[in-house]
């Protein structure tokens, strides 16, 4: 018996402990070739109709699964062939420890061939370590496809049921295909996750990442984006559901809106007529009307209300609230330029009310310069139609020759000043 030249014949000793590795070796092998053959992926594989990655890994896989059979039978008789070699005495010859050395480690084991590949001898220890290498290679296919199956098709299943009932309250509301893109993208997504989920069942190790510290986990790109996709069509539908709750409710305040911009029109016009015919010497606005526009959208958006297409109302009120709302602002606006002059003659005629009630409460209301000032720009002011201009010029000089006559207002009422009084003349140093 030759001895494998890579190291000296064993030594009792060595040989002892080298079979109780190896005994302990075998329960575990047995063990883990039991638990692949009963394991519920490997079951699955073999009845699945494959394609793909997967297909060509299961082939190569199944095969090193019947390997590891053949090995761990060859691999059993020669542990069983050491074991009675060893328990010839309690002290072996030197014969047999030199063929107890073939067997563990030299080349004392005969591994059949297969198609294709031939015969070939080794040792205990190297079958051992072939066979934990091949085990964990059908094994990591296995447990991959396992994990996909388990994972993925349930996930596609939920995110289809979740689709089916969008689907169904989109078709409630008058989203149908062919007539809104949010149904057609239900239609292309249920399309998409059936291939998905086919793909899934025939080849789930398309689906697999492995992980470089080991294991792996299932790539759900497709089915991310398909979930996503489906988040932003639920939201679509469901606003559309909203706008047929409160379709009513926006339609009246639109119209609502729309009239109180009429009103507000109406009023700046009537305005504009009294400008034009109490001032002079000022440019008035136009006032136009609210946009056709806007009335032929209120009656599409009823017409919309009426036949139950609230995917085509939704976005035509989501514009009339919009531009009702800028269309009240605008006649507002429009009030205002149209009434400003009559508001800057309304301020005057206050000021010069003002400055005259001053006047008089110091005693100056006989002053003959002041009497002319206030004469002057009240004839301006009352009068039709009123030059707003020059009137302003006259407050501001009934304004400016008051300034002249009165004391600092020091918050309080106070005497006539020396000088000119109601009763008893002008005194000395007045202006007379």
């Amino acid at each position: 018996m030759a001895v494998d030249p890579a190291g000296p014949v064993m030594s009792r000793e060595e040989v002892d402990r080298a079979l109780a590795r190896l005994g302990a070796e075998r329960e575990s092998v047995e063990s883990a070739l039991s638990a692949l053959q009963d394991h519920s992926g490997r079951r699955l594989l073999e009845g699945a109709d494959l394609s793909g990655v997967t297909e060509e890994r299961w082939a190569g896989a199944e095969e090193a699964v019947s390997r590891l059979w053949a090995h761990f039978e060859t691999w059993d008789a020669a542990l069983a062939r050491a074991r009675e070699v060893r328990g010839r005495r309690s002290r072996p010859s030197r014969e047999e420890l030199a063929e107890l050395t073939e067997l563990l480690r030299g080349s004392g084991v005969t591994v059949p061939g297969g198609p294709g590949r031939p015969s070939e001898r080794t040792g205990l220890e190297v079958l051992v370590e072939r066979m934990n290498e091949q085990y964990a290679r059908a094994m990591a296919v296995v447990t991959a496809a396992e994990a996909v199956w388990s994972s993925l098709p349930a996930r596609i299943d939920l995110l289809t049921a979740e689709l089916r009932r969008v689907r169904s309250l989109a078709h409630a509301l008058g989203m149908h295909p062919g007539g809104h893109p949010a149904a057609d993208g239900l239609d292309e997504l249920a399309d998409e996750l059936a291939r998905t989920r086919d793909e899934a069942l025939r080849d789930p190790l398309r689906f697999w990442r492995p992980l470089p510290s080991g294991g792996g986990r299932v790539a759900v790109g497709g089915y991310g984006r398909a979930e996503r996709r489906l988040e932003e069509i639920r939201r679509e539908v469901e606003t559309v559901m909203h706008v047929r709750e409160d379709a009513d409710q926006r339609l009246l305040r639109v119209r609502d809106v729309l009239s109180r911009a009429d009103r507000t029109l109406n009023e700046a016009r009537a305005a504009r007529g009294e400008v034009l015919a109490g001032i002079a010497a000022v440019e008035v606005p136009a006032v136009t009307g609210a946009p056709a526009s806007l009335h032929r959208q209120l009656v599409t958006a009823s017409e919309y209300r009426r036949d139950g297409q609230w995917h085509r109302l939704s976005p035509v009120l989501d514009r009339l609230e919009e531009e009702a709302d800028a269309e009240l602002v605008r006649a507002r606006e429009s009030l205002a330029a149209v009434t400003e002059p009559l508001a800057v003659r309304a301020r005057l005629r206050g000021e010069l009310d003002s400055c005259r009630s001053r006047v008089n409460r110091f005693g100056y209301d006989g002053d003959p310069e002041l009497v002319e000032h206030h004469d002057r720009a009240r004839r301006l002011l009352w009068s039709a139609p009123c030059d707003l201009r020059a009137a302003e010029r006259a407050v501001r000089r009934y304004r400016q020759a008051a300034a002249e006559l009165l004391p600092a207002d020091r918050g309080g009422p106070a005497g006539p000043r020396a000088g000119f009084r109601k009763d008893t003349g002008p005194r000395d140093g007045a202006r007379r």
